[in-house]
């Protein structure tokens, strides 16, 4: 058990020597290389090391939820770090776009809903913020949950210009429920398996 019973970390960002930063990569991501050294719980400080953190900022997610007819609506398109999944690198996920210098967390949500599935959503309901990969990355995931009228929805989307080839699919709730608590790896990302199961916890005050 822990000493003082609190789930707060012992050590803070001041407890990091960051000694150097070189951008070794810039393009729509940036990869940085890192030298530094921390406290260590026993004392003193670590010996100073190389780490690579791949920079990639805030990105937003959208679950699109039917509460009246209890249909959910995921983007099916290709991903290039799923390229050796069993599956294929075809994956079906949430609405989901980076956060552009200037804009909100909503606005966003808002401008993919509008680019990925063509639709103009009012009833955003915020779900929680994420560190995906810690290890590696500073990225942080933002997610909502979309309540909207998911009936004659689907279609194809996505920005030419952005490679983006993208498939709107609109499923029963229980189907999509069933596939995130099965093992065929049918949806195995973090941000649609998170949105998902909240849902499963939230629905109820969502209203139908």
């Amino acid at each position: 058990m822990s000493e003082n019973g609190s789930l707060k970390p012992q050590f803070t960002r001041g407890a990091v020597d960051v000694i150097s930063r070189q951008i070794k990569y810039d393009g729509y991501f940036q990869i940085h290389k890192l030298r530094l050294r921390h406290r260590l719980y026993r004392g003193g400080w670590s010996g100073e090391m190389e780490r690579e953190l791949f920079v990639r900022g805030n990105a937003v997610g959208v679950l699109l939820y039917d509460p009246e007819r209890e249909l959910i609506a995921l983007t099916e398109q290709f991903r290039v770090g799923a390229l050796e999944r069993e599956g294929g690198p075809w994956c079906l996920e949430v609405v989901a776009g980076m956060v552009e210098e200037g804009e909100t967390l909503e606005g966003v949500a808002r401008r993919e809903l509008q680019e990925e599935a063509g639709l103009e959503v009012v009833d955003l309901h915020f779900i929680r913020s994420y560190l995906p990969s810690p290890g590696g990355t500073c990225e942080r995931m933002h997610l909502f949950c979309a309540c909207v009228d998911l009936s004659g929805v689907g279609g194809y989307f996505g920005l030419a210009d952005e490679h983006e080839d993208i498939h709107l699919r609109v499923f029963p709730l229980d189907q999509v429920l069933d596939a995130v608590a099965s093992e065929d790896g049918v949806i195995d990302n973090a941000a649609s398996i998170i949105s998902l199961q909240w849902l499963q916890l939230n629905r109820d005050h969502l209203g139908r």
